[in-house]
């Protein structure tokens, strides 16, 4: 049976961290083969060397995170953290994008996927820097989808949260009753998505059957989003 990314290039940022390893392992058992980077994408120049360097790329996952999520209230918020969420989340998908595009034109083909954050969809107390961040994401991978679309190119983001990371949600963190408690409190589902579920969904919008899906920021929250 062939495999659904069988013949595929796909390039995975950040592939070490956050969904990056989740990703690499799903892609591959379709067949795809995966160009997993894992540089620093806020040096000058570094995202133009990554695409000459990966060569064709049928699908860029922007896996563009950060470590600098909460607890800062917006009194307090310095210039300098306000702006490293910029430029972790925010001018790598730039620059990445506009280095990847010429080729997928060329061909009328490509796909772009970027995990972003239901964060940028629904208000969350003492994020404002990394809320703000995911939300010019979405902006843009709105703005992107529709230029492009024309060239059968298909930019999307997940929307995501509550989703199982080492970083966000340690496993200590995990096991303490007062998180799982909140957990079926604020999450209709009342868990964790694990990573491979995100994964799987990223693999639709990888595939032919996302073709129709056009610059959306899709939630991927277990129903936070909606409540």
């Amino acid at each position: 049976m062939e495999k659904r990314l069988e013949g595929r290039r796909v390039l995975v940022t950040q592939a070490g961290d956050y969904m990056g390893p989740a990703t690499c392992e799903v892609f591959g058992e379709q067949g795809a083969e995966i160009v997993a980077d894992a540089s620093d994408l806020t040096r000058d120049g570094a995202c133009e060397a990554l695409i000459e360097r990966a060569g064709r790329v049928d699908i860029l996952v922007a896996n563009l995170a950060s470590p600098n999520f909460s607890g800062t209230p917006v009194t307090e918020m310095g210039d300098d953290d306000w702006a490293k969420t910029f430029d972790v989340m925010v001018h790598p998908l730039h620059r990445l994008t506009r280095a990847v595009l010429p080729q997928m034109i060329d061909r009328r083909r490509g796909k772009i996927i970027v995990y972003g954050s239901a964060t940028a969809l629904r208000g969350l107390k003492t994020v404002s820097a990394y809320s703000a961040a995911r939300a010019a994401q979405v902006g843009y991978v709105q703005a992107v989808g529709v230029e492009v679309a024309p060239h059968n190119i298909q930019v999307n983001l997940i929307a995501q949260n509550y989703v199982e990371n080492p970083v966000y949600y340690p496993p200590a963190l995990r096991e303490k009753e007062s998180f799982q408690a909140s957990l079926r409190r604020q999450v209709p589902l009342g868990r964790l998505a694990t990573a491979r579920e995100d994964a799987q969904f990223a693999l639709f919008l990888a595939g032919e059957e996302s073709d129709f899906f056009v610059g959306q920021a899709i939630p991927f929250s277990g129903g936070w989003v909606q409540r």
